[in-house]
C-alpha cells in the first residue's frame, strides 16, 4: 500500500455562509462548488471540504492544516489586516544549516486553528 498525496481534507464548522466567506474572501482558495451542508475548495491540488454536522451533538474537533506561503510575514500582516484572530504570531520552529521553518498560527471564522507555513535557505 502507497499513499500518494492528501486529496481532501474536512474542515467541521457551524455556519456555512460565514466559513464559505472566509474561505473565499480572507484566504483566498477557489470555491468548487458547495451545497447546504457542504463546501468544497480547491487550494493547489489538494480539497478541501467544509461540512456542517450530520447531528447537533457533533463534537468539533479538528486537525490543524497548514498552509505553505513564501513569505510568513507578510501573509500574517493581510490576516491581521482583515481582522482575523491570531494565536500565535510567526516564529521559528526548526532551524538546521540550511532551511529556517516559520509558523504562525490562527483561527478561521468557525473556531478551527489554521497555520502558515514557511521554509526559507539560510
Amino acid at each position: 500500500m502507497k499513499i500518494n498525496k492528501v486529496g481532501q481534507i474536512a474542515i467541521p464548522i457551524r455556519d456555512m455562509k460565514r466559513a464559505i466567506e472566509f474561505y473565499e474572501n480572507v484566504l483566498g482558495l477557489k470555491l468548487l462548488f458547495k451545497t447546504d451542508q457542504l463546501g468544497f475548495f480547491d487550494c493547489d491540488g489538494v480539497r478541501l471540504l467544509l461540512a456542517l454536522p450530520e447531528k447537533e451533538s457533533s463534537d468539533y474537533l479538528s486537525s490543524i492544516i497548514y498552509y505553505h506561503v513564501d513569505n510568513i510575514n507578510q501573509v500574517y500582516d493581510e490576516l491581521l489586516n482583515r481582522g482575523v484572530q491570531i494565536v500565535q504570531k510567526p516564529h521559528i520552529i526548526a532551524k538546521t544549516n540550511k532551511i529556517e521553518t516559520w509558523m504562525t498560527f490562527f483561527k478561521d471564522s468557525e473556531g478551527n486553528t489554521l497555520a502558515l507555513m514557511s521554509e526559507s535557505e539560510v
